[in-house]
């Protein structure tokens, strides 16, 4: 294990602590293809799935895993117009599985996010039974305004770029406070604590993944 590995893995045990404090779990993969197999492992056959907008749970290649006729996937990618939409989100809300990433995380178990149309905030606070959460650890930050800061200073711009949105910070590289008519940062959600116990599940990897 490299040194910065090391130190990786002693700051997770720190955060999932404080995630237990906070009525959430948290769990430590050194790679990404280990967290991936737990999950599945996690998940019962049978079980109905939906996922949030992240780059994370593809880059481990989770989204890849549950594609394996086990469980029942609600994909808000098909809906075919925005009355679709509606109904595939009504889905969404009971499904017993949400996977998302967390745009940060605070060593003290907070979650930080921040979302454009806000259903999958609206998903992390209330609705689905379960919710993974798969951040790798250079989403960690040490307070919520260092939390929110990363997130639209480093997340929000390539975003931007990826999603082709006429925003400032996809031209610039950094946040501008912007009220465009594109704006994706409408909603910013701090998590301090779950309502539920278990409900809410964190899993840390060793690795940089998303943005």
């Amino acid at each position: 294990m490299s040194h910065k590995k090391e130190a990786y893995a002693l700051m997770a045990g720190t955060i999932i602590k404080n995630l237990e404090k906070r009525n959430m779990e948290g769990f430590y993969f050194e790679t990404a293809a280990e967290c991936v197999k737990s999950i599945i492992s996690s998940i019962p056959d049978g079980s109905v799935i939906s996922w949030g907008g992240s780059e994370t749970i593809k880059e481990i290649g989770l989204m890849d895993a549950i594609h394996n006729n086990r469980y029942e996937l609600i994909d808000r990618t098909a809906a075919k117009n925005p009355d679709e939409a509606r109904q595939i989100y009504a889905r969404t809300v009971l499904a017993d599985y949400y996977l998302m990433s967390s745009n940060a995380i605070t060593i003290d178990g907070e979650l930080i996010n921040i979302d454009g149309n806000g259903n999958r905030v609206a998903c992390l606070i209330n609705g689905p039974a379960h919710v993974i959460i798969v951040a790798g650890m250079n989403k960690i930050v040490t307070d919520v305004e260092s939390g929110v800061a990363r997130v639209r200073n480093m997340a929000s711009p390539p975003n931007a770029i990826r999603l082709n949105k006429k925003i400032p910070c996809a031209s610039t590289g950094h946040c501008n406070d912007c009220l465009a008519p594109e704006c994706f940062c409408n909603q910013i959600v701090i998590t301090r604590r779950s309502g539920h116990e278990g409900r809410i599940k964190v899993y840390l990897v060793g690795e940089e993944l998303g943005y």
